[in-house]
């Protein structure tokens, strides 16, 4: 059963960088179960980094609720905000999640994010730049918990953002029209793995025409050379933004891979 926990501000003080330009301040969506659960997982809808999807977060959260993971759904900023805002978010909400451990009954070290294609690239930036300290003053306790997640889940996942395969679009969304190559290298994740980035699960269509499956391949050829253990599943065929995949019943297959790689991993 869900707690009735209302959505929840990133900052009760000011905001690291201003609310979001359209009026929207950075939030989180909890779904947390009633008793003890392993753990909790952030979700990063995709949209380009210009807008959120909404079947990439509420229906994830309800997946996961009903396989015993707690959620939350983190509305990370957008364009016209750019980098680093949004892994200032989730950053910020893999510690909240710390900091509310013992009010959630969860374990702190079963902190996990999952994204989709341009949310994809923010966990997988978190992943690998969790370290990475931005500019800002740090505003209260909780900035002082750690941002690592426990374990990420990548779903057609943007992880590039040079050529041959980087994604433009969320490229430009992300950093503005001053793009510099040394961001672009800094923001292209699969040249920042290390021994300290978490597992991670993947999954990818063949023929994704928004995405392509390189950006996955490339992450796990990544992981594999860093020793961390990872699990990747190509599928055939499907076009981009599926979200759960219901009605594709070779490609929905991920969500049950998904559970029962995260069970095997504790969870």
């Amino acid at each position: 059963m869900l707690k009735k926990l209302p959505r929840m501000s990133l900052w009760n003080t000011d905001i690291p960088g201003g609310a979001s330009l359209d009026g929207n301040a950075p939030t989180l969506d909890p779904f947390i179960l009633e008793g003890r659960t392993t753990g909790v997982i952030v979700v990063c809808p995709g949209g380009g980094y210009a807008q959120r999807a909404p079947h990439e977060g509420a229906p994830i959260a309800q997946w996961l609720n009903a396989n015993g993971i707690s959620v939350v759904v983190c509305n990370y900023r957008v364009s016209p905000h750019h980098h680093p805002f949004p892994l200032i978010d989730v950053k910020r909400a893999v510690r909240t999640v710390r900091a509310n451990a013992k009010e959630w009954n969860i374990d702190p070290a079963h902190v996990g994010a999952l994204g989709f294609s341009a949310g994809g690239h923010l966990v997988s930036t978190l992943a690998t730049h969790w370290h990475y300290h931005e500019n800002v003053e740090t505003t209260d306790s909780i900035d002082a918990l750690s941002a690592r997640p426990d374990t990420i889940i990548l779903c057609y996942a943007v992880v590039s953002l040079v050529e041959p395969f980087g994604h433009t679009g969320s490229m430009k969304n992300l950093l503005g029209e001053n793009v510099t190559e040394d961001m672009k290298l800094f923001l292209s994740n699969e040249k920042h793995v290390r021994a300290d980035t978490p597992p991670a699960f993947l999954w990818h269509t063949s023929d994704d025409p928004g995405v392509p499956l390189d950006n996955s391949l490339v992450f796990a050829s990544a992981l594999r050379k860093n020793n961390i253990p990872c699990e990747l599943h190509a599928y055939e065929s499907g076009k981009h933004g599926l979200g759960l995949a219901k009605d594709i019943p070779d490609v929905g297959d991920w969500t049950t891979q998904c559970i029962r790689w995260l069970k095997r991993r504790g969870w």
